[in-house]
């Protein structure tokens, strides 16, 4: 059992290991598919920078052995000892200067670069986000989804800022500085790589263990910011309940886990340093003694120079390029964590980036027409009013016109949200144009699914709906959901103008056609009322207004949207009575001529429909009108007058 779980850890890390393999693999790519160019020239930024570092040791030497020593020797030679000692730091100066321009050049080449790969990573997401299915935003966490446009964006920009910077340049000094040390000393250098090894074995010990941590930590945020976005969301339900001990403990127990998470990421990350810290300070040590000793001693000297003697200009510089050395190697152990938490963001942004999109097979689309004399369609550019259903036939070429009437029907409907678990089963309904066609049941009976279906924000498991005769599956789906125009009951409004709101409905609408459909849904009257008007700014889903007021501006965007056809999915259960008149009326002026659906809790207000579908647990199970299925005494009667009862 013991070795299963082992076998499993080790498998898990294997597949751990590929999956961050192949995110940087494809992060890297995103990024030098648009910004190569700047990334070459800040590699070759990084080599001079790094270079300048390394120079810096060599002329210590060359200052010591060259110009210091000499002077000693020869005191009387000065003004040759100064002239070579100028050259010196003259050449050094021009060496750092070189570097202090190529780090600036690109320091600031990576700003622009991290900023605009962070900015189209944002335009790809929201781009691909608003092509995703209903389903997905209803089996996601809306808070962990907003967590992929700030932790873990806020990951990648440290890790493009910072993180990839450091490592090419400390990897670029750890070599030149490995090559300049093995041209000093042989001896001298195998005693920092001795070190070193001790140093890469500390790396992996306890980097290793942050590592899986610091992924743990980037998912349990997600999990947090999810949470707080819900009681923020809930906080009336919260305070009305009394639920506020209850949403602290919940919340204590998921900050607990990101902290337990956080801790032990940060708590080996934190280890590291003074770990490689102290190694170092102890290779410094062994360094100057060894060297002390072999320049002491005159012992021969072997590097790629040949054989010869250590002098004191060697160890000298020697010991600052050791300093160097284990601090560009404890640089890239110090990033690694860095660049593991930005691969664990990168991944959950590359996962939104890869959910497959809505799916939309279909070719017919909706056009502006006009009639012509004999009865013929003419499609045109301008908006006329009347719309026609443009269906091309692939066999010969050939396209022909279906009038917009808004005739739509079920035909032996099945649907489960869950291939295993039906909610609709062998539903079957007809709505003509102009008719009005409301649906009654208990919570749970399928009825806004079937609005779901009409809209195509779910596809059925079996049957046919067809529009206007064509079956819907072959229209495209914009162009579907134009023609349809829905009043929610949970209103949602958003940061703009009362006019903006509107306009949501159609994004082409004039200011007048905005005004004359708020007319139409009996909002003018408030809306001018307002401080600014309809130029009046709302924020906070227009919390400043009332839940009537919400639901009239609400009814005039799907007036403006002038469709054939109507949803109304409960509009008027969350307000009062009162004001249900005022919507009631503004509603039913939106319906005249078209073909609307209506889902209401509050019988009464379905009274005048043509007709009305009792559902429950997914069937149909009466038909007809208010009056017919009173004089039944089923199901509806009971329903209704319970209701009454109520009252």
């Amino acid at each position: 059992m013991k070795g299963t779980r082992m076998n499993s850890r080790m498998k898990g890390a294997r597949l751990a290991k590929g999956v961050m393999k192949q995110t940087m693999g494809r992060l890297l790519r995103y990024i030098f598919r648009y910004h190569k160019a700047q990334l070459i020239v800040v590699g070759i930024c990084i080599v001079f920078s790094s270079l300048s570092t390394v120079a810096s040791s060599i002329f210590l030497k060359t200052l010591i052995d060259d110009g210091i020593t000499p002077a000693l020797i020869n005191s009387y030679d000065i003004e040759h000892t100064f002239r070579t000692m100028l050259g010196i730091v003259g050449t050094m100066a021009a060496i750092y200067l070189t570097g202090i321009a190529s780090s600036f050049v690109y320091t600031r080449i990576m700003a622009i670069v991290t900023q605009s790969v962070l900015c189209r990573l944002r335009e790809d997401m929201f781009r691909r986000m608003q092509t995703l299915p209903i389903k997905y935003f209803d089996t996601n966490n809306h808070g962990d989804i907003m967590s992929y446009y700030t932790n873990d964006i806020d990951a990648l920009r440290q890790l493009l800022s910072q993180s990839i910077p450091q490592m090419m340049s400390s990897t670029f000094s750890v070599v030149a500085l490995l090559i300049v040390m093995l041209t000093f000393s042989l001896w001298l250098t195998l005693a920092v790589l001795a070190c070193v090894v001790f140093m890469f074995w500390a790396a992996a010990a306890i980097g290793g263990r942050s590592a899986k941590y610091f992924i743990r930590q980037q998912n349990s945020l997600g999990v947090v910011e999810g949470f707080i976005e819900e009681i923020l969301h809930g906080q009336k339900v919260v305070k009305v309940f009394c639920h506020e001990e209850k949403a602290e403990s919940d919340f204590d127990e998921r900050n607990e886990q990101l902290f337990s998470d956080a801790e032990r990421a940060n708590r080996y990350a934190n280890i590291l340093m003074p770990v490689m810290g102290n190694i170092g300070n102890v290779m410094y040590v062994v360094v100057a003694f060894l060297g002390g000793v072999l320049a002491a001693t005159g012992a021969q000297n072997v590097s790629f120079q040949g054989l010869g003697l250590i002098t004191v200009g060697t160890v000298a510089s020697f010991l600052p390029m050791s300093r160097m050395f284990t601090m560009s190697v404890s640089q890239v152990s110090q990033q690694a964590n860095a660049i593991v938490m930005a691969i664990a963001g990168a991944n959950r942004i590359f996962t939104l980036m890869d959910q497959e999109p809505e799916h939309d097979e279909g070719y017919v689309t909706l056009v502006n027409c006009r009639y012509r004399a004999d009865g013929s369609v003419e499609e045109c550019d301008e908006r006329t009013g009347e719309w026609a259903w443009r269906h091309p036939h692939t066999a010969d070429g050939s396209v022909t016109y279906t009038p917009v009437r808004g005739d739509i029907r079920m035909v032996e409907v099945d649907f489960g949200y869950e291939p295993e678990k039906l909610v609709l089963h062998d539903v079957s309904l007809y709505a003509e144009p102009g008719q009005k066609v409301a649906f009654v049941g208990a919570t749970g009976a399928g009825k806004t699914t079937i609005t779901n279906l009409i809209n195509r924000f779910y596809d059925i498991a079996d049957g046919k709906i067809r529009y206007d005769g064509i079956n819907i599956n072959k229209i495209k789906k914009q162009d579907l959901r134009r023609s349809l125009a829905i009043v929610l009951q949970d209103v949602n409004l958003f940061t703009g103008t009362v006019m903006d709101n509107i306009r949501y409905g159609r994004l082409d609408a004039t200011d007048e056609e905005c005004i004359e459909a708020a007319r139409l849904a009996n909002a003018d009257d408030f809306i001018r009322r307002l401080p600014e008007g309809y130029q009046t700014m709302l924020t906070g889903a227009g919390s400043g207004l009332s839940q009537g007021q919400r639901q009239l501006i609400s009814i005039a965007r799907a007036a403006v949207a002038n469709a054939p056809v109507l949803i109304l999915d409960e509009a008027t259960s969350s307000i009062d009575t009162r004001t249900e008149a005022l919507v009631q009326q503004g509603m039913d002026n939106l319906m005249k001529g078209r073909t609307v659906f209506v889902i209401a809790h509050r019988l009464s207000t379905i009274r005048n429909s043509d007709v009305i579908m009792v559902l429950e647990h997914g069937r149909i199970i009466e038909r007809g009108s208010h009056d017919k299925l009173i004089a039944d005494r089923g199901k509806y009667y009971q329903l209704y007058t319970g209701a009454f009862e109520l009252e």
